[in-house]
């Protein structure tokens, strides 16, 4: 079979709120919604002309009548609104209970057993902006050689340290250390290493993240794909995201990088799975409260798309979507519970609407029926409403 089926994950680019987002603490939160307001419109004329603007409301995208693109939105069905979690989903793994978080930081023992095994002292165990905490500690870290330990409103274990203090191997090797030890009750979705460097007022954070993920519970689209023998090519770090089950993966620092990378893969790849986190919306911009970047990192989207779809091949399947939302405008910088963006191209493919999907899984479902891996354990396949035959 030489069909070609790409799943493009836009990390935070979440399209609204779904039913139970004030539950999870995001009332007020619509990640493209506030943007589009905040920067009094958007003018992004190819994903205009893909169907963006009939996803959902968007100020400045009209709700064209003729796109070029199947368009929806999905709803969250899993418990939690993290990138494991929305990932899982998405490839038919819908968790029923979410991972624990530690909003006031990980036990004593946690902390008191992570600096046993790795030989070095924990400045700061509470949950903080990633660049706050630099701030906070970063001088002491230096001083002193101690981790800086932190978490967030998700379920993240994140060690930083500064490359020129701690090498990586040993920052990887520590984190490896936290991922066997964080199980049961305290099993945290990811443990995250979270390099730096610079000089206190002008710490950055360097490109050499690593995440480190449990294994998913239960089958995914990837592990079916693996057992048939049909090839699949990761681009960002969704090889972390399955603790590295059924998927390697070229990482990038950049969206500019993913686009290269998923570009290149359609490019070359016979048949198989392209599936691609392009990080910066969450990583660089949502997570920081920067409006303007990420209206930015819209329009540098905008410009890729006719070059993302350049390679597509007549029995291509192109999905745009979302695991998650991080809402710039609002106060708060961790995830959002929201709803995200669904659109379906390719030459065969009818833009019909697909209307409000009530789980993520229902993409891997469709991906996985398209290349013939088997059924998903969640999730309805709509390949019978967008496929020509």
């Amino acid at each position: 079979m030489s069909r070609r089926a790409a799943i493009i994950v836009l990390d935070g680019l979440g399209i609204g709120p779904a039913p139970d987002t004030a539950a999870y603490g995001d009332a007020g939160s619509n990640t493209l919604g506030n943007v589009a307001r905040a920067v009094g419109g958007l003018d992004l004329p190819n994903l205009e002309r893909l169907g963006l603007g009939c996803c959902a409301p968007l100020a400045g995208l009209a709700a064209t009548d003729a796109p070029q693109a199947a368009y929806g939105v999905c709803r969250p069905a899993s418990a939690g609104k993290d990138s494991t979690t929305g990932h899982w989903e998405i490839c038919g793994v819908v968790l029923r209970e979410p991972f624990p978080t530690f909003p006031r930081g990980f036990p004593p023992e946690v902390i008191a057993e992570f600096s046993r095994r790795t030989g070095r002292g924990v400045l700061g165990n509470r949950a903080a902006s990633g660049t706050a905490i630099l701030d906070e500690f970063g001088a002491e870290h230096q001083r002193t050689g101690k981790w800086i330990v932190y978490t967030s409103a998700d379920s993240v274990f994140q060690v930083a340290a500064h490359e020129e203090t701690v090498p990586l191997a040993e920052l990887y090797a520590a984190c490896e250390a936290a991922r066997a030890m964080l199980a049961g009750p305290v099993g945290v979705s990811r443990v995250i290493a979270r390099p730096f460097a610079g000089t206190p007022g002008a710490w950055k954070r360097t490109p050499h993240r690593r995440d480190l993920s449990l294994p998913p519970p239960g089958p995914t689209l990837l592990d079916g794909l693996a057992a048939r023998g049909i090839p699949r090519v990761g681009v960002g770090k969704v090889d972390d995201l399955f603790a590295g089950r059924g998927i390697t993966s070229e990482h990038t620092a950049t969206n500019g990088d993913a686009y290269r990378l998923i570009h290149e893969a359609l490019a070359t790849l016979p048949a198989g799975l392209v599936f691609a986190n392009v990080i910066e919306f969450d990583q660089t911009w949502g997570h920081r409260n920067d409006v303007t970047g990420f209206h930015g990192g819209l329009r540098e989207l905008d410009a890729a798309v006719p070059h993302l779809l350049e390679p597509v091949r007549e029995e291509d399947l192109v999905i745009f979507t979302a695991d998650h939302g991080n809402d710039p405008t609002t106060a708060s910088t961790d995830h959002a519970r929201e709803v995200v963006p669904l659109l379906v191209a390719g030459p065969r493919v009818r833009p019909v609407p697909l209307g409000s999907r009530p789980t993520f899984a229902d993409i891997g479902q469709t991906v996985a029926e398209f290349l013939g891996a088997g059924p998903l354990a969640a999730g309805d396949s709509f390949l019978h409403e967008v496929w020509r035959d």
